[in-house]
């Protein structure tokens, strides 16, 4: 069995950037990790490897240090990564990227199913594996819990709804989307590590992918973002400490009239 896993490298969670200007992510110079809802699918794949063989392999989008992410993923016990990386990508939404990663697929060549985590803790939008699958015209079984591949190249899941549980099937190739009920994920083991340094990456850039310039980058994104602003926490305030009966009665009177002068009691 052939698996295309497609991850992604984000902001470590407390160290997110946007650039006011373009509205888009700043990436540059802040630290980063792989998406951790990714290694849920990495993790499946592993193990529908480890029980049905074939190969593993990981791609991402993103700049040279995105290596690093899939290095990691070899390190996991991917078979081999590939990096999507061309300057003319930048400030892709995910439908570009979905559109750049669905090129990267056809020519990668053969496969069986394609995983991804259910979003990325960047933009959190959900959206690049079921528009991959669109631009690839193939099934997508999203939100998955857990996944059977069988010997008649049907995949059934279990997938996580609103109002519980939904069991679903479809014929391969297809495109699966995990979510962290799926499976526990390993760490990388010393082996690992050493097979990932000896691993060489293939690099994709857009002249290989024989992409479209009107649908990358900025240009090419239909998504804008039309204004970036920072919220005001207001913490100013009064307190009230109340040592006995009578204080306590004053601060309640205060608080039913700071609430009442805003028109925040119920009738």
């Amino acid at each position: 069995m052939d698996i295309l896993v497609a991850i992604k490298q984000v902001p470590d969670t407390d160290k997110v950037k946007m650039d006011p200007e373009t509205g888009t992510m700043v990436r540059e110079g802040v630290e980063s990790i792989v998406n951790p809802l990714d290694l849920y699918a990495i993790e499946v794949a592993i193990r529908l490897k480890e029980r049905h063989g074939g190969k593993v392999t990981v791609f991402t989008m993103g700049p040279p240090a995105a290596e690093k992410a899939l290095k990691e993923a070899i390190a996991m016990g991917c078979d081999a990564g590939v990096l999507i990386s061309d300057r003319a990508f930048s400030g892709s939404d995910t439908w570009a990227t979905s559109y750049v990663l669905s090129r990267a697929v056809g020519v990668m060549g053969r496969y069986d199913m394609i995983l991804t985590g259910e979003r990325a803790t960047d933009g959190d939008t959900g959206q690049v594996g079921p528009c991959l699958a669109a631009w690839l015209d193939i099934p997508i079984l999203s939100y998955a819990g857990s996944l059977e591949a069988r010997e008649d190249r049907k995949v059934v899941v279990r997938r996580l709804v609103e109002e519980g549980y939904q069991k679903v099937e479809t014929e391969m190739p297809c495109l699966v989307t995990v979510v962290k009920e799926i499976a526990t994920p390993r760490l990388p083991t010393l082996r690992g590590k050493k097979f990932a340094r000896q691993t060489k990456l293939t690099v994709y850039g857009a002249a290989d992918l024989g992409i479209d310039a009107g649908c990358i980058g900025l240009k090419g994104s239909p998504t804008k973002v039309a204004k970036i602003f920072y919220p005001k926490v207001t913490r100013e305030g009064e307190m009230v400490r109340a040592s006995n009966g009578a204080d306590v009665a004053a601060a309640v009177d205060k608080l039913i009239a700071f609430l009442d002068e805003r028109d925040l009691i119920g009738t």
